[in-house]
This record gives structure tokens, sequence and C-alpha cells, in this order.
């Protein structure tokens, strides 16, 4: 009876595929280039070739990539010697050490299995071939090789490569490593002690949780989305899904954390400076759209703060991706002066029905009906502008744009730095009191309100005192009104906005990225 369990097909070196032979003996060998046992039993398994090849179908199948050329080359190997990189066909066969024999009759069945090199195996292996085929023994000096020679774990016994094999012949979309942890050992404790963590304690990412987690997406979990600096680590839906089940996401958010990390992995965000510079910048994480509601986003009372499980975990899943897939981690390529809250998490949403402006997503180009995430670099904030008593338009605009003084220094104009200042519905209603007050209007009032002579600028080693000829000219906060960032949200009580303070912007630095949520 044929053994139908085994089958494989697969690739020589040059590319033709050969599959196992119906109607034909073969002898089948699973090897790899790094095996001493293996290529002590490759002279020999040559041997065989020559002596029974026309007969028998001997084989080799390898699990080295492209050092299977060089173990053919090595031992002037005639016989086909097939890719098994991806050790499907070693699993399939349920081997555990190479070299590893089958020897199959034409009706398919398996006559003789064994596994390393013990001398009188093989012998007797040949002695069989021989006499079922009626062919001359292949001739080989059987005394010059060892009597016993252990085998070599196959290389899809790496837990690595196992687990994913596992999951394939589940068909489960999960590829990750597998971490088995002691019955005895704390889990918490244990992510801890592994470095996952960024300082607080995780959900376990178990294969349960994970795949719920991707029941969030329509995406294929072994999609790649991002490269994710320092280390380059490539940042699969799979691996994402993993980071924000840690986080404590649920399945809906995953969509929001899936385009905030694309956004920071493009080269306009700059993750790695964002992450290494000592200055202490950090994502934030804004959110437009219909998502916000779907999801239950908070963009009210103490949105920037505790409280919402969509604003918390969202953004902290973002910052264990660039953690645990990108290798950030804190006096690594981490190494910022004082460290700053927000590398725990900064995500909120606008508030977009309190306003009357355009929402930050339709500014930047998208229709209002799109989910939108945006990513700007920032190194401090929330930073509160307390205006209690003003009454007219321009003298609360006037203190938020006294309260971005501080951005970076207020000794510090005409800064290309990114700033972005979170309007309160109350300031917002007094903006509005006689009449429309465009985003537009409310930053160049902020550069008015910022604008000082020259000559009073303070001097330093770097920042000169200006030339007499340049006096009399003003210098406001920032170079442009495009670095002024608005948005609005907060509660409708209390005239309270705030302002993050941004990095270092453009091509030296890091350029704010929007981009629309893929929600399929």
């Amino acid at each position: 009876m044929r053994d139908t369990g085994l089958s494989f097909s697969l690739n020589d070196l040059t590319g033709t595929p050969h599959s196992l032979p119906v109607g034909q003996a073969s002898l089948i060998c699973f090897v790899k280039e790094d095996c001493g046992t293996c290529n002590t039993a490759a002279p020999v398994l040559e041997a065989f070739h020559k002596a029974y090849g026309d007969k028998v179908k001997v084989t080799l199948i390898a699990q080295s990539g492209a050092a299977n050329a060089t173990f053919a080359e090595r031992h002037s190997l005639s016989m086909p010697v097939l890719d098994d990189t991806a050790c499907k066909t070693a699993f399939e066969w349920d081997i555990e050490s190479v070299p590893s024999v089958f020897w199959i009759d034409d009706e398919g069945t398996v006559q003789r299995q064994f596994e390393g090199f013990i001398r009188t195996d093989w012998e007797t292996l040949s002695a069989e071939i021989s006499g079922k085929t009626a062919l001359p023994a292949a001739q080989i000096d059987w005394e010059s090789l060892p009597a016993w020679r252990p085998g070599c774990g196959s290389k899809h016994l790496d837990p690595a490569v196992l687990d994913k094999l596992r999951a394939e012949a589940e068909g489960s979309p999960i590829r990750a490593r597998k971490i088995e942890v002691a019955s005895s050992d704390d889990v918490a404790e244990f992510m801890f002690d592994q470095g996952f963590s960024d300082g607080l304690p995780l959900v376990p990412p178990t294969p349960e949780r994970v795949m719920r987690m991707l029941s969030g997406t329509h995406r294929d979990a072994q999609e790649v989305v991002a490269t994710v600096a320092p280390n380059m680590g490539e940042a699969t839906i799979e691996k994402i899904a993993i980071n924000a089940v840690m986080a404590g996401c649920k399945p809906e958010y995953l969509p929001v954390v899936i385009t905030a990390v694309e956004a920071i992995c493009t080269d306009a965000f700059n993750i790695h400076g964002v992450t290494a510079t000592t200055m202490g910048a950090a994502p934030v994480i804004v959110v437009n759209g219909p998502i916000r509601d779907k999801i239950g986003m908070n963009m009210k009372l103490g949105a920037l703060g505790a409280g919402n499980r969509a604003n918390a975990t969202i953004g902290r899943a973002v910052r264990l991706v660039v953690r645990n897939v990108g290798g950030a981690s804190t006096g690594g390529v981490e190494r910022s002066t004082l460290g700053n809250p927000m590398k725990f998490t900064m995500c909120f949403a606008e508030y977009e029905e309190r306003t009357p402006w355009p929402a930050l997503h339709v500014e930047r180009g998208f229709q209002p009906e799109d989910s939108v995430v945006t990513v700007f670099a920032m190194t401090g904030g929330p930073m509160h502008i307390v205006d209690q008593t003003s009454r007219e338009p321009d003298q609360i605009a006037e203190s938020l744009g006294l309260g971005l003084e501080g951005v970076f220094s207020p000794k510090m104009k005409n800064l290309p730095v990114d700033a972005l200042l979170v309007v309160c519905p109350e300031h917002l209603d007094t903006l509005m009191r006689e009449g429309p007050y465009s985003k537009e209007r409310l930053r160049q009032r902020i550069q008015e309100v910022t604008a000082t002579p020259a000559a009073s600028s303070r001097s330093d080693d770097t920042l000169k005192a200006p030339q007499p000829s340049a006096a009399s000219t003003t210098v406001s906060k920032f170079a442009s009104t495009d670095f002024i960032h608005v948005v609005v949200a907060g509660s409708n009580a209390g005239k309270f906005s705030s302002a993050f303070h941004g990095w270092a912007s453009g091509a030296v630095g890091s350029t704010p990225v929007s981009k629309k949520i893929d929600l399929g």
C-alpha cells in the first residue's frame, strides 16, 4: 500500500521541479550543508546514485538555501539536490535529525528509514537495494567510514521555524515564534524580564488574543506594512497585532494602530531620528473622521489625559512596535536626556463637531468622511495656556500666541519648528464671538504677538546680536505660519487650551504625516 502521507514538490539547483516518483523506487535523504554527518554520508549517497540510479531515483532534500550548491560542489554530486530551505517537507515527513534516509519501493511504501550515520545501517541498506534491483552493490570502502556518528538537528526544529510551520499546517495566520513560560513563572514578570515592556504591565499575547486582534482588519497577517528603525525590523500585520494585544487594544482599534505605524515609518516622519534624539521627541497621534466615534475615542473632557481605552492603548501600541519590532529601547538607541511621558502614549481625536474650522485631515487634503491618522514629532506638552478673563477674539488669540513663546526657549525666534495647538471649546467660542475667525487669522495673530524687535534679541555664543542694519526689524516665533498646526479638543467647560512643542522640522528632522486608515 502506498504511504499517502509522504510527498513533496521541490525544485533542484537549476530550478527544475521534482516530486516523489510514482511506479519507481526511490531513496530520499534529508541533509544540511553545515552538518558533519551529512558530509560523511554524501559520498556514500553519490555512490548509491551511480550504482543503483538506473532503477532507483536517489534524491537529496537540502535545507541550507544558497549553501545547498556549496554542498553539491564539495562532493561532486550528480544526483538531484532539492531546495527545502523553508523546511516544509522536513516538517511534513516528521524527521528529527539529518541525514534522514527513506528507502521507498515502487509502490510508495517505506521499506527502511533511519537517521544519522551508523555504518551497519548503511551497509544493510546497500545490500537490500542491490538485492531488490539485481544490480551490483555500490563500490564503497566501508572500513574507511566511521562506525557511528550522530545526526544533526533538522533546521525545521528551530522554534522560530517550527511554530510557523505548525501554524501553516493548522491554517492559522499566526507565524510568530511561540514562547513557553514555565508554570512556576509569573507571566507578567517574564515579559518585563524579556524587555518587551515600556515599564508598565502588558497583556500576555496568547494565540487566542492575537487571533481576535487580527479579526479587526481585513489585511493579510503576513503583509509587511513598514520597516521599523533603528533595527529595520519588518512590521507585519501580525507583529503589530501582537503589540496591540500587549498594549491592551481592542480588535477594532487595530486599523488605526496599523496606519499610525505606517505613518511614523515614512522617511518624512523619520522615527529613527525621533527615537534617537537626546531632546526626547515622541509621536503625537491625532485621529480624524468617522472612526473616532466608531471605536469610542475621546475628543472631549480629558481628551489628552487618562481614562479612555482607545486613546491610551492605540498610542501605546505604536510605541511598543517601535520598541519591540524596531529595537528602540531606553539606553540603547533611545537616548533622551530626560525622557518624555509621551513615550508611553499620546493619542487623541479632534472634536470636529464642535468647530466651524476645517478639521485637521481636511486641511491636509482628505475628505471629511475619510478616517485619517496624523502623526507629529513633539518634544514637550501638553503645556496649558490659561486665559479665563479675555472676552475679545484677538485677546484670546494673543494668549494662545504668547503661550507658544516657550517652544524650545522664549529667546529663540524664527524657528522652523512645528507646534500643535489644541484649542479648547470655550476659547474657540470667544474667538468666534464677533463672527468667523479663521485658523489662518489665528496663525497670523500668533506671529504678530510673538514678534519682537531684532534689537532686543538675547545673544550668546551661538545666537549673535543682530547687525545695526537689521536691528529695526521684528522677528516672530515661527519661521512661517505653516509650522503652526491647530486642532480643537476638550471639555465644553474650562478655558484651558494646550500646546505641544515640536522637534527639528523638515529634512533635518521630522515632518508631520497624514495617512488614510484602511478599513477594507
